[in-house]
């Protein structure tokens, strides 16, 4: 791995791992954690969709070379239906090619890297938990799939770190999310500051600062609105919400 690039080789691989892929001319990329034997657990729209996490499958057209693969008989479908999969590797990079996401990163490559998504400074737990807490919540599933709140990469970050965000109306723990919303953040935060200069360059200059600066904030490593939770409480909590859910929908 590198300033530019996460790329690695499968022989590099190991259980416990947070890999992904990019999709669509590397518009997003879909997340999930290795296992081992070939083997990865990840999180998508109600198990529909392996390979891919969000919903600009449907609506963008991909450029990539991939090829539509035939119904791989090895990859785990769940019956419920509660987004949680096993897919073999092959499956889950779809044709794309395997980075690893990494940890403990610090601020400078962090700011280095031109998008999030990739890295955080947030500290890994032992690849042992983390692999018991993603074959927990292939059993138990990771609540309703949400692309800016609750994603793929959401799930990937807290099988590895065990946080959680604890006010559920502000975004998740993705910092392929914050990307997204941060840019025309930066830019509409940064349009006041014109009056102090009208050079171009210099405009770049700060809506980049405000870019980099709300991706840092908003990174899981540095957030305050997290707590550790147990993979086992975040069921209890899953199950508890569904039932609020259920019962709010029939009064």
């Amino acid at each position: 791995m590198g300033l530019l690039s996460n790329r690695i080789s499968r022989e590099s691989l190991k259980p416990g791992d947070h890999i992904y892929s990019w999709r669509t001319a590397y518009v997003y990329a879909h997340h999930g954690i290795y296992i081992g034997e070939d083997k990865v657990i990840h999180f998508t729209r109600r198990g529909q969709e392996v390979g891919t996490g969000t919903i600009l499958d449907v609506l963008l057209i991909s450029s990539g070379p991939r090829q539509p693969q035939a119904l791989c008989t090895t990859c785990t479908q769940q019956e419920d239906g509660h987004g949680v999969v096993s897919s073999c590797l092959d499956c889950f990079l779809s044709g794309g090619v395997l980075y690893r996401f990494e940890y403990s990163v610090s601020p400078t490559l962090f700011l280095a890297k031109a998008r999030g998504g990739t890295c955080t400074l947030a500290v890994s737990d032992p690849d042992e938990i983390v692999d018991h807490r993603a074959t927990h919540l292939l059993n138990n599933g990771f609540g309703c799939y949400n692309v800016f709140k609750n994603n793929c990469e959401d799930f990937a970050i807290y099988c590895k770190t065990g946080l959680l965000v604890v006010d559920e109306g502000t975004i998740g723990r993705s910092g392929q999310a914050v990307s997204i919303i941060g840019g025309p953040i930066a830019a509409v935060l940064s349009t006041p500051l014109r009056l102090f200069t009208t050079n171009v360059y210099g405009m770049t200059a700060m809506a980049i600062g405000m870019y980099c600066a709300s991706r840092y904030a908003a990174d899981i490593g540095m957030r305050r609105d997290v707590l550790k939770v147990a993979v086992e409480d975040l069921t209890s909590r899953l199950e508890t919400s569904i039932i609020q859910q259920a019962a709010e929908g029939g009064k």
